[in-house]
């Protein structure tokens, strides 16, 4: 192959694309042998194709096997997936694996579908699910691709025939109980003879808008792709041509395809993206959309095999001799630093086409077999020779070092857009771009450009100093109009309160522990953002409690509840807007939304002084049933009107807010991100000494952030989603834990506390009761998670006895239940513990008969239980007799172990069982007697028929079939039925009325002898049926000695 093609023609690059080593290339090594390759990959060319999978690495080989692999390469399960054959072609999406191969036992392919999830009993392997031919027509081609889409509603195969089959509603097919050869019937929806087909991918629905297209391809190209198509597609790729199919939607029933591109591609060398089609041919590399062409890329060269990992393309060239004149830096490297230009490698290129630039480039020796892309997220490429390569990307500081070291800060711009890095990133990448054309190119109008898009990240004065220094005055007047226009004005205000902005903790700590003026303090906590908060009220929280209890309260409800960012705007007394510059949004000094809480609120008191109260919400805003129209609520309201808020030059009459440095709400909203709300665990143990304040803080943080109450009153405004917190936690495992850790504590303080001056529900006092009853409704609820042991040891330890049956009776625990009443009644405390066990004896017997047994010992176990509850043994006894629990000897031991119970209890009983034992015995006695009888009979007849020395005299004189006289010919059988010849059909041996019965017997004996085989099937009857499956076993003749006799021989 490679002496077709000449060095210059396969080493030929596209010199105009920028080369960077964002990949560093890592050999594998075997986890018990660091010299050598993992042993899954030491025989590569037994190796047919490699593909990721949810659950690991899949290798297949070319014996059939299936081999799944964890991050170190070692094997954790094998199974041989197509016997006697190969594995052609594997896809896997949701845990559900699809292979297509050959075996031995059939000319057509096979496909089979696994579920990774389950496990086969008798193989281990993972649970076959389906498995059939794949067979369009009578002469067998084989499968060149296929294409499985994500929600397993659609299966493509592409044939070297160029067909191409569907499979529509796999999902359902799969999800009903049909056989293992049940598949949807599948549809012809392409024929091209001449062309076969190379590439099947299928395009999902779009229901998002571009911008947010993970695709960085989509996001900055220009291929014109739907927006918001609910459809799915299904792209076609064949030698010369590039076809789609519309799957769903509108016109879905049709087989037609419209031709895209009137270009192909060759086999493994079209692959699908998200949302287009990517064809490499030797000239360029195309994307197809629905509609059309989009993008074309110029990057010259022969191409074996291309590959998509996260938003880079992966392409791999076929062998070729390297030479030192070739045109590719990367090959005439490798004949430089290695002297060989002698022997074959492949170049692999990974290819950054959002941004057009190469990411890294280099040489396999021996060509490459394998490329893939593991579910871990790292890129692996496997050479012929057995060797991995593992490629590890960059981080994308270093990428923009290195990019800066090369003065390209567009692309670092570019870069940092693809990657999605945050606002203050891309603003530092902007300050390093204005200081390179600053210092280095002297461009200070362009300087100014970039430092203007740096405005709320960089301090102003940074800049104007510099414009200061160089007496660029115009363009220090662009940046402080801008400056202005933005109300990024550093005021009087900004300067007189910097200590605060700067040194939060030092703010604090003279605040709280040197002046004492806590009041102060939480109004500067309720200014700052989330992260900043988050740490001062972790150490200052007990000491804010101990003085300001409702106040703090309310905060810490307010941190716990809201999810916002930590940077906004702060808008000062004059009414204009002041945002804070900070560099990092950790460090952001200034209001953050939580200040915007309390501007609607009632309660708002005090001065920007010493003897200033907190403007915090009062108690009735906690409250579901007190929040109205004014209150602040999370769905997005306070940004409504962000666009046209009040004029600056329009303020209201200052108030006690605008004195500290913030306006009323009419002056403008906040600009308002969504970030993460605060756990609150982290100020369990502040209220330590404030157990009321407590219960409030957990009752309105429960209802506020999940919606979920115990409280009546509560529990009727949840209909209203306006007043809940909607926005998801980021960490929904870790918001989880923050919701079992509030009901878990809840509930002890709910059982432990002696009663609560007020709660979230009510402002009435709330008793012991009260408190014991909202317990038993957090056991009761299907919705609050809480934890169930813990739950256990709470009632347990405090002795509440409704939440402790309660807890046993969900989680199935019936007879602890009874046995709870059990020892209640030993220790005499409770008189109606009995009564109790009775009771749940009717609730619980029914499902579960073993507990009429217990409680059967239990009456029985003393002379006054026995006396109370006479009639209640007679009647478990029936219960016991009529639904079979117990034998009647075991029912006898159990009253027999003490001298509690007399015969007389069970005297009719017992004469009753005798009676009908009595019966049974001699009915059993009777069929015995029958059965002899008839055996001997038998047995006289065959010695009768067997006897040559006696002749048989037929005394019948009437046929058995017409009934008519019998006359010559006749037909005598030795069962005693004549027949006339005409009324035999002809060869007839064997008596017709006779016949029927006699098969019926052979067929009962043919499957005794087959049953004889399955030992699994005797052992599982012996154990359910005991003495009685022995005893069918002896009937059927299973443990016949001329069957073990001749077993033996």
């Amino acid at each position: 192959m490679a002496s077709n093609i000449s060095a210059g023609t396969n080493s030929a690059s596209a010199p105009a694309w920028r080369q960077f080593s964002f990949f560093d290339p890592i050999p594998v090594k075997d986890i018990h042998d660091a010299n050598k390759t993992p042993e899954i990959f030491k025989a590569t060319l037994e190796i047919s194709t490699i593909t990721s999978s949810s659950a690991g690495i899949l290798v297949a080989d070319i014996y059939g096997s299936i081999h799944l692999l964890d991050k170190d390469f070692e094997s954790i399960s094998s199974w041989v997936a197509h016997v006697g054959g190969r594995v052609t072609h594997m896809v896997e999406k949701k845990g559900i694996l699809v292979t297509l191969g050959e075996e031995n036992t059939a000319q057509s392919p096979l496909i089979k579908i696994w579920d990774l999830g389950k496990k086969d009993r008798r193989t281990t392997a993972p649970l076959l699910l389906r498995s059939a031919k794949v067979q369009p027509s009578n002469r067998p081609h084989p499968v060149s691709t296929v294409a499985l889409s994500a929600n397993l509603s659609h299966l493509a195969i592409g044939l070297g025939d160029g067909t191409v089959l569907l499979y529509r509603h796999l999902d359902q097919s799969l999800a009903s109980s049909g056989s293992l050869t049940t598949l949807p019937k599948p549809r012809t929806i392409h024929e091209s003879p001449t062309e076969p087909i190379t590439g099947l991918g299928f395009r999902e629905p779009i229901l998002r808008s571009l911008s947010h297209a993970p695709d960085a391809a989509l996001r900055h190209s220009r291929e014109p792709t739907d927006q918001t198509d609910s459809n799915l597609y299904l792209f076609i790729v064949t030698t010369n041509h590039v076809l789609v199919h519309q799957a769903t939607g509108r016109g879905a029933g049709s087989s037609s395809v419209m031709v895209v591109d009137e270009i192909g591609a060759g086999l493994g060398c079209a692959v699908m993206s998200e949302s287009n089609m990517i064809v490499a041919r030797d000239e360029a590399i195309y994307m197809c959309a629905i509609e059309g062409r989009g993008n074309a890329f110029a990057y010259e060269g022969n191409k074996s095999a291309i590959h998509v990992h996260s938003s880079y393309l992966v392409i791999i060239s076929p062998p070729f001799v390297a030479s030192a004149s070739a045109a590719s830096a990367t090959v005439r490297n490798f004949v430089r630093t290695t002297g060989d230009d002698t022997s074959e490698i492949s170049k692999v290129t990974v290819f950054d086409h959002a941004n057009k630039f190469v990411a890294y480039s280099g040489t396999f020796s021996q060509g490459v077999r394998e490329i893939f892309s593991a579910p871990w997220g790292d890129l692996y490429i496997l050479g012929n020779n057995g060797e991995l390569t593992h490629l590890i990307e960059k981080s994308t500081s270093a990428k923009l070092d290195m990019l800066y070291k090369r003065s390209l800060y567009g692309l670092a711009l570019n870069l940092a857009k693809t990657q999605n890095l945050d606002d203050s990133h891309v603003a530092d990448i902007h300050r390093q771009y204005g200081d390179h054309l600053y210092s280095s190119k002297n461009d200070y109008d362009g300087a100014m450009t970039q430092y203007v898009k740096t405005l709320g990240w960089v301090q102003p004065s940074y800049v104007i100093r510099k414009f200061l220094d160089a007496q660029r005055i115009h363009n220090l007047v662009t940046y402080l109009q801008e400056l202005h226009t933005q109300g990024c004005v550093e005021t009087g205000q900004l300067h007189q309160n910097g200590i605060k902005y700067e040194r939060h903790e030092d703010y604090l700590r003279i605040q709280i522990e040197d002046a004492g003026k806590y009041s102060e303090a939480l109004l500067y906590l309720r200014k700052l953002g989330m992260d900043a908060a988050e740490g001062n009220l972790a150490r200052y929280g007990r000491a804010l409690l101990s003085n300001l209890p409702q106040e703090t309260t309310e905060l810490l409800i307010d941190l716990c509840t809201t999810t916002l960012d930590t940077t906004v705007e702060v808008i000062d007394n004059t009414g204009e807007e002041t945002p804070i510059s900070a560099v990092s949004k950790s460090t952001a000094g200034g209001a953050s939304y939580l200040s915007y809480l309390t501007l609607h609120r009632n309660s708002i008191a005090g001065q920007a002084s010493e003897t200033a109260t907190v403007a915090a919400p009062s108690v009735k805003t906690v409250r579901v049933g007190d929040i109205d129209g004014s209150t602040i609520r999370r769905s997005g309201s306070l940004n409504s009107d962000g666009a046209s808020g009040t004029p600056r030059g329009i303020s209201p009459p200052p108030t006690a807010l605008s004195t500290i440095g913030i306006a009323p709400m009419s002056a403008r909203p906040p600009n308002v991100n969504l970030s993460k709300r605060l756990s609150p665990r982290l100020y369990f143990a502040h209220f330590v000494d404030h157990m009321e304040q407590f219960v409030v803080f957990l009752e309105t943080v429960a209802l506020r952030r999940w919606g979920q109450s115990v409280d009546e009153n509560s529990q009727k405004d949840m209909s209203d989603p306006s007043r809940l917190s909607t926005t998801p936690d980021i960490d929904d495992e870790e918001d989880r834990h923050d919701q079992v850790a509030v009901w878990n504590t809840l509930l002890e303080l709910y059982l432990t506390l002696p009663g609560l001056s007020s709660s979230l529900g009510s402002s009435a006092p709330q008793d012991e009761i009260a408190l014991k009853e909202k317990a038993l409704r957090v056991l009761r609820s299907e919705t609050i998670p809480y934890d169930t042991t813990h739950a256990l040891i709470l009632c347990s330890s405090r002795g509440y006895t409704k939440g402790l049956v309660l807890l046993w009776e969900k989680m199935g625990m019936y007879e602890d239940v009874l046995r709870f009443w059990m020892e209640r009644d030993k220790e005499g405390a409770t008189p109606e513990a009995s009564t109790q066990v009775l009771k749940h004896l009717q609730l619980y017997g029914p499902k579960h008969p073993h507990l009429y047994t217990l409680v059967l010992r239990f009456l029985t176990s003393s002379p006054v239980l026995f006396s109370r509850h006479m009639d209640d043994v007679k009647e478990v006894i029936q219960h016991i007799d009529q639904e079979n629990i117990m034998p009647p000897l075991g029912i006898i031991q159990v009253l027999s172990r003490n001298d509690v119970a007399s015969v007389g209890l069970v005297k009719e009983w017992l004469i009753e069982r005798i009676t009908q034992e009595r019966g049974e015995i001699q009915a059993d006695r009777e069929w015995v007697s029958s059965y002899r009888m008839e055996t001997a009979a038998k047995l006289n007849q065959v010695q009768e028929l067997s006897d040559p020395e006696h002749p048989k005299v037929f005394h019948v004189t009437r046929c058995s079939t017409c009934g008519g006289q019998l006359d010559l010919p006749s037909i005598h059988f030795m069962c005693n039925h004549s027949y006339h010849q005409r009324c035999l059909p002809d060869n007839e041996t064997e008596c017709p009325n006779c016949a029927r019965e006699h098969g019926v017997i052979r067929e009962i004996r043919r499957n005794n002898e087959q049953l004889a085989d399955q030992h699994d099937l005797f052992v599982s009857e012996v154990q359910e049926g005991g003495f009685k499956a022995l005893a069918n076993a002896f009937s059927r003749g299973l443990f016949n000695q001329s069957r073990l006799d001749s077993v033996a021989v």
